[in-house]
């Protein structure tokens, strides 16, 4: 006889699965991905039997950390955690994870999130420098940072003293949108200071973190943090830093990601210009107005093209063809077959889309999403 008393247990959400490994010392990124591969999904394989986890490589160290982590942790617990302070996660398997940082190698794949990560966020402009800013070097912040949120470009920092704090605040008060990325948990905003800054940035944009919450803001998390503040970006700019700031750090992320790098041009007498003059030296773009920038990025459309989204909104067949298109380019055939319309009226459409931004023709008859 059936028991009509018994207690239905309600599956934990996929994303639980996430922040678990996300919490698992020594499976990062490249160990994760491996332990997807042959497992199938996150859930088999934090289920995986011992054999199934060799297979995928786990040393003996991480092996023995996510059995343990296994046995100690309560999923749903985790889960409820972020449920209840309203955070998002964003994860690989989520369309919204910001195409940008996918598109980079070991990119983070959990991102926490206070505020929203959106489709405009991926025109991104990265702009970095030293905690102790010169009056000219808080100034040039101020400006590009004003300039970009002007025409449309969301501007990425990592929330610090200095050039990261200017360049946010002017972003927002602007009225563009910033991206601040944490070396700590989301709900752990560091530096205190900057908590009302934080907390305004949340409706014009995000606070972000691949760090769970409830981490405290340590010296080793900053270095790693940064390759996220490049990958979010189509470039990064370091706008006044000394030969051994942190901004480097994040400029060579930038460079080995395939980012275009700037530099603010400086005075070889001041100390806090050594790192910008090094990389201009070094092949460094280098930026002497917010032209050098849009022209580089081909942003100066950015803003005609918003203006184009505004005054003609995006019709069905739109929708359909955008259904169709990816980042691997497709051939005008295919795209017609797919459609199932004239050739002449897809040529219309995505000419159209062209110049709204929705499309990019990125070889001879060959699109991808704009």
């Amino acid at each position: 006889m059936e028991d009509s008393h018994r207690i239905e247990i309600q599956p934990v959400n996929e994303k639980a699965f996430w922040i678990a490994f996300n919490q698992v010392p020594g499976i990062g990124p490249a160990r994760l991905a491996a332990l997807i591969d042959v497992c199938g999904s996150v859930e088999a394989a934090w289920k995986a039997p011992i054999q199934k986890l060799k297979e995928a490589g786990l040393d003996r160290r991480s092996l023995e950390s996510l059995l343990t982590m296994r046995r100690s942790l309560d999923l749903d617990a985790a889960w409820q955690r972020v449920v209840q302070t309203g955070v998002r996660v964003y994860t690989w398997n989520d369309t919204d994870y910001p195409d940008n940082l996918r598109q980079v190698p070991l990119s983070p794949p959990v991102l926490f999130a206070q505020g929203e990560l959106v489709e405009e966020d991926r025109l991104a402009v990265a702009l970095v420098g030293t905690r102790q800013a010169s009056a000219y070097g808080r100034e040039v912040a101020r400006g590009l940072a004003s300039e970009l949120a002007h025409n449309g470009i969301t501007v990425v920092s990592g929330l610090a003293l200095g050039i990261d704090a200017t360049a946010h605040e002017a972003a927002l008060e602007a009225g563009g949108r910033t991206i601040a990325v944490l070396g700590s948990g989301v709900d752990q905003i560091y530096p205190a200071r900057n908590r009302k800054m934080a907390k305004a940035m949340i409706s014009q944009g995000a606070v972000v973190s691949e760090y769970a919450l409830g981490t405290r803001p340590e010296a080793g998390n900053f270095p790693p943090r940064n390759r996220i503040i490049s990958g979010l970006s189509l470039a990064v700019v370091v706008i006044e830093a000394g030969q051994r700031s942190g901004a480097l750090i994040t400029a060579k992320f930038a460079a080995d990601q395939g980012r275009d790098v700037f530099a603010v041009p400086g005075s070889i007498l001041q100390p806090s210009s050594a790192g910008c003059n090094a990389l201009i030296q070094d092949g460094a773009h280098p930026l002497l107005s917010i032209n050098d920038l849009l022209e580089q990025l081909n942003l100066e459309r950015v803003a005609v093209q918003r203006e184009a989204r505004q005054t003609i909104p995006a019709e069905p067949s739109e929708r359909k063809l955008l259904e169709l298109l990816g980042m691997e380019p497709i051939h005008l055939d295919e795209i017609v077959r797919g459609a199932a319309m004239p050739a002449a009226q897809v040529s219309g459409l995505l000419a159209m889309m062209e110049l709204k931004g929705l499309v990019r023709q990125v070889s001879s008859m060959r699109f991808v999403r704009g």
